[in-house]
């Protein structure tokens, strides 16, 4: 089973657990070779393991939901399982969808798509809040676009130094890019560590 995700240029195989090894092949090098030639991340998986992440995936969106929505963990688990996954789809998908849902009127839509939305302002405000702390230095980053910037405030990263200490996997989940991507902003960042240690 293949599943694709254009917005992270991620694939996602799912193997059965005895093909793992053949699939992986010696030291990885399978994923490497196919994650070069193509330009996209490539993560193998047996299908307990994609089990697991789905299920892991569901409860944070759940919490989501209930966090920012101030809804209970049932109209919550209807939202999951209808397979919403964002704030802005239940904020902004037509009304006549969520009245498609069994136990859902148009009192109960209106207010799921008010609260949503409501939500999403918080969130956006808050967001800005975060992006005003992030440092001059690291504004004027090479390789940092208003996303990536956006993305790392939201994780708490407001310096080149936090920067610099993330590895390349950590600045790939945090902000999606591809590992090209990650490796150049995290050595423009660390650029200044070297400069110092050669004076």
């Amino acid at each position: 089973l293949i599943v694709i995700d254009e917005d992270k240029h991620a694939v996602d195989a799912i193997v059965a657990e005895d093909q793992l090894p053949w699939a992986i092949g010696r030291g990885c090098q399978n994923v490497r070779l196919a994650s070069d030639l193509t330009g996209w991340q490539l993560n193998i998986m047996t299908v307990k393991e994609a089990d697991e992440r789905n299920e892991a995936e569901d409860a944070a969106i759940r919490e989501l939901f209930i966090g920012h929505m101030n809804i209970d963990a049932e109209t919550a688990d209807v939202l999951v399982q209808e397979g919403f996954q964002t704030l802005e789809e239940v904020a902004y998908v037509p009304a006549a969808e969520l009245l498609e849902i069994e136990g859902f009127d148009e009192e109960i839509v209106e207010a799921l798509r008010n609260r949503a939305r409501d939500a999403i302002l918080t969130l956006a405000i808050a967001s800005e809040e975060k992006l005003a702390d992030v440092s001059e230095e690291m504004r004027n980053l090479e390789g940092l676009d208003s996303d990536m910037l956006r993305d790392l405030a939201q994780a708490g990263i407001a310096t080149r130094d936090d920067l610099a200490e993330l590895s390349v996997d950590e600045l790939i989940e945090i902000t999606g890019v591809t590992e090209d991507e990650a490796k150049t902003v995290i050595m423009a960042a660390r650029e200044h560590w070297f400069n110092e240690e050669s004076n």
